[in-house]
């Protein structure tokens, strides 16, 4: 990964694409999770359309992965050439309230931790990793621009480190749209399919007396960059009604994805929980 950073992001980039299209051969069980997931979301597309964006999703994936060398030890007037900003990072609104910085599972999304970090302070859920190379490489990189092991919270620990992280003036990125069981999480709609839906957002904000700043980040055309946009604070959030706030979150979500459906993480199991006697939509007849 270190020796990759130096390439041009070109070069890079198309490396990565062709192993992306190589995983789609071979990753069987997470090509089926992909498809499976494109034809509950959009059923409107045929099949063929479906393997196109299946494949493209695999080979931006790969490419993510490879170009994260970028992100960990590329020089910061390196990154900021790379790194498109569409709207500046809001630091006086993250001064003046708590914020949630909600980040949904686009594959090049380190790039939106970058952008904030070299800027000002945040912090975020870390899981960790199976292997111990990559596991001290992640948090390292991680944590460049912010070399503090408490911006790196434990989802075991709970919420209360990170109330006390945003009331402490680091704005929380966190990632809103994985299935992690019915703990904290509702059953609404995600492109018409029930979808086990974390609250914490909404119960977070109403904690702190907080703030939702949407970011969405994507790769730039012709392997340029990436581009990080920062979306205006939710108004009137989370409101009384639990269920509306985690809906209105899910319909943000849905409307980024059909801007760049390619990008997004179809490879995850976004409906591995189900509601009560429904079947297992992934299993394989």
């Amino acid at each position: 990964m270190w020796l990759l950073h130096w390439l041009p992001l070109p070069l890079l980039g198309r490396i990565g694409k062709g192993i992306g299209s190589l995983l789609f051969v071979f990753m069987r069980k997470r090509r089926h999770i992909t498809l499976t997931n494109l034809q509950l979301c959009l059923p409107n597309l045929t099949q063929a359309e479906r393997l196109h964006l299946a494949r493209s999703h695999f080979q931006y994936f790969a490419r993510s992965v490879l170009e994260r060398s970028i992100l960990w030890w590329a020089t910061p007037a390196r990154l900021s050439r790379l790194i498109q900003v569409v709207s500046p990072v809001p630091i006086q609104q993250m001064m003046n309230r708590p914020t949630i910085f909600l980040c949904p599972h686009f594959v090049c999304l380190e790039v939106a931790g970058v952008a904030i970090t070299m800027q000002a302070p945040a912090c975020s859920i870390y899981t960790k990793q199976r292997n111990k190379i990559f596991d001290a490489a992640l948090r390292k990189g991680r944590l460049r621009f912010t070399p503090d092991e408490n911006n790196l919270l434990s989802r075991e620990a709970g919420v209360k480190p990170i109330i006390r992280a945003m009331k402490s003036g680091r704005a929380f990125l966190m990632l809103p749209d994985m299935d992690f069981g019915v703990r904290d999480s509702i059953f609404t709609s995600f492109f018409g399919v029930s979808a086990a839906t974390l609250t914490s957002p909404a119960r977070l904000t109403t904690a702190t007396d907080g703030q939702i700043i949407p970011v969405v980040t994507r790769f730039l055309p012709s392997y340029q960059g990436w581009q990080v946009i920062f979306y205006p604070p939710w108004e009137n959030y989370p409101g009384t009604d639990l269920n509306a706030a985690t809906r209105r979150m899910n319909a943000f979500i849905e409307e980024r994805v059909l801007e760049s459906p390619a990008e997004y993480f179809w490879s995850h199991k976004r409906f591995k929980t189900r509601p009560e006697g429904e079947k297992n939509v992934y299993a394989i007849d």
